[in-house]
């Protein structure tokens, strides 16, 4: 099951997706798509609706993220080998986690605007997945079924602000639109094994990801449980996994976004995301 959400941001109104991949709306059936509908009960009750029953969306319907009243977003950083040995570290003995401040979150085809003081704006394409459970200290046999789906997040990050201020990584992270989401959400059992999609990630057209969520160091189940240790995991939660090599910062030269570049993100699955660059006016 592929759910959405569409229309003007911050109006958004929940929809699915029909055989043919239309978007139809889900208005009159729950009131969003959030942690209350992507429940084990939830996602059942949606199961047996109808798409064909549904109205369809406007045509040209701009997609916002496809999950809304999101609580925490979690972020795991240098958790593929392969990334970790672009950026020349070493292979973490444990998740390296961060936050991204949930204001960050946007649609996925909604324009970056960059603000006017960023200097070395990087992309990253990842696995991100919501909890549909509450999850408290739980085994890594039984984590992924705390694990409501999964989508694509870019993890947009301005690596000056990131690495060369004081402090933590979140303040890198987390400015407004740094979070594309979606477009669509996918129901945990569409995905056979998260543990092996391919993935990829252009700039204006040019290849710069092109990896596997098979090099992840440490796994969704691991990630679930782990976390689980340290706080407790609330539905609607988000936790994006990391990302393959082919970022900016590991180049040689190292390359920044511009003014005027494309994204696009796609995962096995998942469908993919575009945004259109733009520097922000001060």
């Amino acid at each position: 099951m592929k759910l959405v959400r569409f229309g003007p941001a911050g109006q958004e109104v929940p929809g699915m997706l029909d055989a043919q991949r239309r978007v139809r709306s889900l208005a009159n059936v729950v009131a969003d798509i959030d942690g209350r509908v992507i429940s084990p009960e939830g996602l059942e009750m949606l199961r047996a609706v109808d798409p064909a029953s549904l109205p369809l969306a406007e045509t040209g319907a701009r997609l916002g993220p496809c999950l809304g009243n999101v609580g925490k977003l979690i972020g795991i950083g240098l958790n593929y080998s392969d990334h970790a040995a672009e950026s020349n570290l070493p292979i973490p003995r444990e998740p390296i986690v961060f936050m991204k401040a949930s204001s960050c979150i946007a649609g996925p085809y909604d324009p970056v605007l960059l603000p006017p003081d960023a200097k070395k704006t990087d992309w990253e394409v990842e696995l991100a997945f919501a909890i549909g459970t509450r999850a408290k200290n739980v085994s890594e046999d039984d984590a992924l079924t705390h694990v409501a789906g999964y989508f694509i997040l870019n993890d947009i990050s301005e690596r000056a602000w990131q690495i060369e201020r004081e402090g933590q990584w979140t303040k890198g992270k987390s400015h407004d639109g740094f979070g594309p989401m979606g477009p669509w959400f996918v129901s945990a059992d569409e995905i056979a094994d998260p543990g092996d999609l391919s993935m990829t990630l252009d700039v204006s057209g040019v290849r710069r990801q092109d990896g596997t969520t098979r090099t992840m160091i440490f796994g969704v189940a691991t990630l679930v449980s782990y976390l689980s240790r340290f706080m407790t995991l609330h539905p609607g939660d988000v936790v994006t996994t990391g990302t393959p090599p082919g970022v900016g910062l590991g180049m040689r030269p190292q390359v920044w976004l511009k003014d005027g570049d494309v994204m696009r993100l796609e995962i096995a699955g998942l469908g993919h995301q575009e945004q259109r660059v733009q520097f922000a006016r001060a």
